[in-house]
């Protein structure tokens, strides 16, 4: 499919082409989407989770979330004060959580988070300050995308780098199909994004994909939950590296071979729900846990006054 273009971005939809609604020309089957299909020998180890109480929720959003910063520090998508992701609340869903400005990724607590409205209000959360650019930008996503609950945005290097290019990526392998029809370029870079227009206008560039390629500024995704959003980003983030090494092979001569239009909608239509991106992530997401577990606030604050009780009784 050709992008639709406008003055300022080219955006391509999700779809999956009519002659493979019900299977390829190898006879491979569409089924319903979700992790069963790569989950063989039993259920799913990361199953979606789900909760009665939305305040127990937004301890689990605001711990996933911190856990996401952990993680792209550790992959070095730190760029000074740049980078910010938000969470839509499960309590009051029309504000949403943010990180404060100025402190590194790899620091970050669930306790660090600070809630907004949609006017850019402080709510609660930790005493701080935000990113004006990252409100500008997510309160914007938000509101244009009411199916997406997080939003990841960081200055991380290889997006970077493929974002002057202002190009869509190219199916060059497996892993690329997850954006297949489903990524923009926003190509009207208007500076940082402090105003509230230029934040609108990379909103709309999404679309409703998972994510842009904001060109000569950056990557940025949004999915239906906090692992979803960030396991793209760190995806895009490689894909953007896989195409540069490609794009310089095929600048010495080796000829690139592109995944078809009916094997990539096939692999996107297999892996790229929200079931399997959630699961993606937590790999990643129990390393960290691993090395160090103190961006988990509430988990470890319930944890120590359970044994306080318990030494006390």
């Amino acid at each position: 499919m050709t992008p639709s273009a406008t003055t300022e971005t080219k955006t391509t939809t999700q779809t999956v082409p009519s002659s493979i609604q019900a299977s390829t020309s190898r006879g491979y089957s569409l089924t319903e989407r979700g992790v069963q299909n790569i989950a063989m020998g039993g259920d799913a180890p990361w199953p979606l989770p789900t909760f009665e109480d939305k305040y127990e929720e937004r301890e689990w959003v605001l711990e996933h979330m911190a856990g996401a910063f952990r993680i792209f520090g550790r992959k070095g998508y730190n760029e000074g004060s740049a980078g910010h992701i938000s969470v839509r609340d499960p309590v009051e869903p029309n504000t949403f959580w943010i990180n404060p400005l100025g402190i590194h990724f790899c620091l970050l607590t669930a306790a660090d988070m600070i809630r907004v409205d949609e006017d850019g209000n402080i709510l609660d959360g930790r005493k701080g300050v935000i990113n004006a650019a990252g409100f500008a930008i997510h309160s914007a996503a938000h509101k244009m995308r009411p199916d997406i609950n997080a939003a990841c945005h960081t200055h991380s290097k290889y997006g970077k780098a493929y974002s002057c290019f202002g190009k869509p990526l190219e199916m060059l392998n497996q892993d690329a199909c997850n954006f297949h029809n489903s990524h923009a370029v926003y190509d009207d870079f208007g500076g940082v994004a402090i105003e509230k227009e230029e934040g609108a206008k990379v909103a709309k560039a999404i679309g409703n994909g998972h994510g842009a390629i904001l060109k000569n500024h950056g990557l940025i995704t949004v999915g239906y939950t906090i692992d979803e959003a960030a396991y793209l980003f760190t995806l895009m983030e490689r894909t953007c590296e896989c195409q540069l090494l490609a794009d310089a092979a095929a600048n010495e001569g080796k000829p690139k071979c592109i995944i078809g239009e009916e094997e990539a909608a096939y692999t996107y239509h297999m892996n790229a729900d929200r079931e399997t991106l959630y699961m993606e992530l937590q790999p990643d997401l129990e390393l960290e846990k691993h090395y160090d577990d103190s961006f988990m606030s509430f988990t470890n604050a319930k944890k120590a006054k359970a044994k306080t009780a318990a030494g006390t009784a």
